[in-house]
């Protein structure tokens, strides 16, 4: 009877310590995946992220949006005009350089707004080429050591049933954790992506208050909102890379269950943090 007992309590744990393992490793070659995806999604530019939105977005700013900033440009030039004449003692003390000073603000005023999405990629590309650079050195890092899988196989198989049972509902926990922390991950890059087309659709309204010396910061603003969200992708890439390597560091000893909720702390942390990014990149670049 007790043989038979013993063969059940020895099915049960080779059963347990086997659901257990192929959650643990599951989870970390999720982990390694989605480094990968995200160092392609957050590197990439508007333009080859989805040719197909960055077509529609194009066409439909220069065809609504840029008359609007032709309009606006049109008001501020005649302003910064009747600002320069009134400026010199209503014309007691006028000079005609004044008007070339126009020519030249006005001309370099229809220039930005004509290449305003050559000027916007150009953002992009400055922080494509940081991120995808910083890619390589993460994604190299975040392997993880086999021999630690091995190790705790052989730790849970000296443990009893009932510990066994509670360790596989936490790996079970821990792996919907991951499942859910990769749905996050999904939403804040497609998110940050989407929030560039919006940001990018508009480009040629702020480019238009760059020829005015009282509106200018409106531009400057919107190109460090720019350069914020580029860099957004590298923060993400950061955040992703720390808990790749903390995970990595995690010792599975004979305190089995402290490891596991170290992982559940991580990726706890890990959501946190991929939600600041955003507002720590507009902290950095001083963008509202």
């Amino acid at each position: 009877m007790n043989s038979l007992f013993d063969k059940i309590t020895d099915w049960l744990k080779e059963m347990l310590v086997g659901g257990i393992m192929d959650n643990l490793s599951g989870l970390f070659d999720s982990v390694n995946d989605q480094v990968g995806e995200i160092a392609g999604n957050v590197g990439a530019s508007p333009a080859s992220f989805s040719p197909e939105v960055f077509s529609l977005i194009r066409n439909i700013s220069e065809s609504v949006i840029i008359p609007i900033a032709g309009l606006i440009l049109t008001f501020i030039a005649c302003y910064e005009l009747i600002q320069l004449i009134i400026e010199h003692n209503n014309l007691a003390n006028f000079e005609t350089w004044i008007f070339f000073k126009w020519i030249f603000k006005t001309f370099v005023a229809v220039m930005l707004i004509t290449n305003t999405f050559n000027i916007t990629m150009a953002v992009f590309d400055v922080s494509q080429h940081v991120v995808t650079s910083a890619a390589g050195i993460i994604s190299g890092s975040t392997a993880v050591d086999a021999s630690a899988l091995e190790n705790l196989e052989e730790t849970l198989m000296d443990m009893d049933l009932g510990p066994l049972l509670g360790l596989w509902l936490q790996s079970i926990i821990v792996q919907i954790t991951m499942s859910a922390l990769s749905i996050l991950i999904f939403v804040i890059v497609y998110g940050r992506m989407i929030e560039i087309y919006l940001m990018v659709s508009l480009a040629p309204i702020p480019f238009s208050t760059f020829g005015s010396r009282e509106q200018s910061q409106i531009g400057q603003n919107y190109l460090r909102s720019l350069l914020a969200l580029g860099f957004q992708g590298f923060l993400i890439l950061i955040c992703v890379g720390i808990y790749a390597v903390m995970v990595q560091g995690i010792a599975f000893t004979d305190d089995v269950i402290g490891s596991i909720w170290g992982v559940m702390g991580y990726t706890v942390l890990l959501c946190f943090t991929l939600f600041k990014t955003g507002t720590l990149a507009k902290g950095v670049f001083n963008c509202h």
